[in-house]
């Protein structure tokens, strides 16, 4: 079979890898075309267009560029329709591909959808058009299989492929001394600068994450570059401050770090997973204004992933105006040394773990996925007689 997946950011592509290589397993006919990363590519996607080239987050930022989103939208839609796959597969990124779920639906091509927009975050209102364009919704979260239920939208629900991804990485057995020499560092603790994989979230989190050297002299600050950026787009923010950029490392980084400071998203829980204290980062354009629209439009009391899993606050999350330096050094402080206050922190990742379950549901996905598509095939047949 022929399957499209969309996935607009490193997190996706991770996850549109790992599910690709699962469709890839049990189907050996299978094709895949999308939009994505390298990660994607490497699981043997051929990629229309890399997600550095597309993504664009933050409320007023968005606005400044309803232009570009819709040329990327027709364009994403001639090539689907001169493809004709089987399935579109629309993984997370929701403000692109809720657009797309609409004319997919219209050409009569089944619309899947893996890892489920954070609408139970922000835009509940949004279930009606999921339940009208969505055919399948693959869930990634136990807390999102209840609030689907609440709209009378059944969806489905194989674990998290995180774990999976955490599970299977490299060097698992990697020690803190093997980490530093290899990567030439210093050999003090580090504290992990995790600032996300967009230019906007480097414009606006990892500035104040840099606050925090003077602070720790007796630490190494380290950031995990991401893999859509280059030495380029770090020059100006870290130029004179000495300190180093390791390129696809992130899971090794964060788990021989002591601690880590974290861009809200994904990275919050695959550093909850590794077991490395955390403080939640999140800033953006538009100051107290953004920061207005923020509290009014989100509809949940915490925005890490860590936080919800748990239903309390694990990990400290300083969002928009409160990521400031007083407070960045106050959370750090609490955690970086032995002490109630750390010990907490991993008593709750042990929870969120343990809620998450246990690997493998990337391949529980893809079968779940091609028995589905399967069943499609066959009830479409029986009517067709």
């Amino acid at each position: 079979m022929k399957y499209y997946v969309i996935a607009g950011e490193a997190s996706g592509d991770l996850h549109a890898s790992n599910l690709i290589k699962g469709l890839k397993r049990r189907d050996p006919d299978a094709l895949a075309r999308g939009w994505g990363g390298d990660l994607m590519r490497a699981a043997g996607c051929e990629i229309v267009r890399h997600y550095k080239d597309t993504a664009i987050m933050g409320f007023l930022t968005v606005l400044k560029n309803l232009d570009k989103i819709k040329a990327n939208i027709d364009e994403c839609r001639r090539d689907i329709l001169a493809w004709r796959p089987d399935v579109v597969i629309l993984v997370d990124y929701g403000g692109f591909n809720l657009r797309v779920a609409k004319f997919i639906k219209e050409a009569g091509i089944p619309v899947y959808y893996y890892i489920s927009p954070k609408i139970w975050a922000w835009n509940t209102g949004r279930v009606k058009k999921i339940k009208r364009l969505v055919d399948r919704m693959f869930v990634i979260f136990p807390f999102e299989v209840g609030f689907y239920a609440r709209y009378d939208y059944p969806v489905y629900y194989a674990g998290n492929p995180l774990v999976d991804a955490i599970h299977d990485r490299d060097h698992k057995d990697e020690t803190f001394e093997e980490f530093t020499r290899r990567n030439g560092l210093s050999g003090k603790p580090i504290i992990a600068l995790v600032a996300g994989s967009r230019a906007q979230e480097l414009k606006h989190v990892l500035p104040k994450m840099l606050l925090m050297i003077p602070h720790f002299p007796g630490h190494e600050f380290v950031i995990a570059g991401a893999p859509s950026m280059m030495d380029a787009d770090y020059a100006s923010y870290i130029q004179g401050t000495g300190v180093r950029i390791v390129y696809g490392q992130t899971y090794r980084l964060v788990k021989q770090a002591r601690a880590a400071l974290v861009t809200s998203g994904t990275a919050t829980l695959e550093t909850a997973i590794l077991g490395t204290p955390q403080v939640v980062c999140y800033s953006g354009e538009g100051g107290a204004f953004s920061y207005f629209l923020f509290k009014t439009f989100v509809k949940v009391k915490f925005i890490s992933l860590v936080n919800l899993i748990a239903g309390r606050e694990v990990v400290p999350e300083l969002l928009m105006q409160k990521l400031n330096e007083r407070n960045i050094l106050h959370e750090l402080s609490a955690i970086l040394p032995d002490g109630e206050s750390r010990a907490a922190m991993l008593a709750g990742y042990r929870e969120v773990n343990e809620r998450l379950g246990e690997p493998g549901a990337s391949d529980r996905f893809a079968e779940m996925m091609i028995g589905q598509l399967k069943e499609n095939v066959t009830s479409n047949k029986d009517k067709s007689k």
